[in-house]
């Protein structure tokens, strides 16, 4: 003897409400990384840049002091370029073999800059600051690879 077949409750329709909210949940956090990973790119292309501008302009400079303006002022002027006018920016200028005077002889100088990139749409989380990822770069330049000689 077979038993009638009883119908439960109609579930018609939930695929489409279970689809809407899965997609949802896990559409939501991947453009998060996507878009999070292309301001740290363009974050990591300024920081670069402005590192080689730094690097140029320290090379360039006639002594150490006008030199060390001029390289901050080119690494401002590159990370702006790229959109990170507002980031922060730290500049450091080492040489070797001449730490006291970069601009003898066969001196190497090395621009290192150090920035940072606000991570998108995340608010500051219990009041420690909006999170961002840290970023840097290094330039080297021997003295007088772009000065003229005569």
């Amino acid at each position: 003897m077979t038993r009638p077949v009883t119908r439960r409750a109609d579930d018609r329709g939930n695929a489409m409400v279970e689809l809407v909210w899965l997609g949802t949940l896990l559409l939501l956090p991947l453009i998060w990384v996507v878009v999070s990973i292309g301001e740290v790119q363009a974050g990591a292309f300024g920081t670069l840049a402005a590192a080689r501008a730094a690097g140029r302009a320290y090379a360039l400079a006639p002594d150490d002091a006008t030199g060390a303006e001029r390289a901050s002022a080119a690494a401002r002027q590159a990370l702006a370029d790229q959109g990170m006018a507002d980031a922060p920016m730290e500049v450091t200028v080492t040489c070797q073999p001449y730490p006291d005077d970069c601009h003898a002889g066969t001196s190497v100088i090395t621009v290192h800059v150090a920035s940072e990139v606000a991570l998108p749409l995340l608010p500051d989380v219990l009041g420690s600051g909006r999170p961002s990822f840290g970023l840097d770069a290094t330039h080297t330049v021997p003295v007088g690879q772009f000065q003229e000689v005569g």
